[in-house]
């Protein structure tokens, strides 16, 4: 499963989904959390739907979008993609701290109802 963190320093969940300029891009799967590089998202549209767009194609093959905050419009539209909107619990979330959230849920059968379904949908686009 490949998850797609909004950040400002590669270290917390703190930037919005719209205004990120960097996405870091990590996979998480039985076999451990694996740190898959970065994908810039720095060009500036004027059109909202223009610029979610491109966002989301920045994503590329991940599953969940892990950001600060994200707008109605852009959750919609990642869901529409096939991608799950996550927002940070806290302010200070690391992405350490939810790769391994997320490592246990792959390992665990009392996962959340949410993340069994994108681990389906994962497993049904394969």
């Amino acid at each position: 499963m490949q998850i797609a963190y909004a950040s400002k320093d590669g270290v917390h969940v703190n930037e919005h989904f719209g205004w990120s300029d960097t996405f870091y891009l990590y996979l998480v799967d039985e076999s451990g959390i694996q740190y898959m590089g970065t994908s810039d998202a720095s060009l500036k549209f004027e059109k909202e739907l223009d610029r979610l767009d491109y966002k989301i194609q920045c994503l590329g093959k991940s599953n969940i979008a892990c950001v600060s905050q994200i707008g109605p419009n852009a959750a919609t539209l990642l869901q529409s993609f096939g991608i799950y909107p996550l927002r940070s619990s806290n302010v200070n979330e690391t992405i350490e701290s939810v790769n391994r959230t997320l490592y246990q849920y792959i390992k665990d059968e009392q996962a959340p109802l949410w993340f069994k379904r994108i681990k389906f949908q994962q497993e049904a686009r394969s």
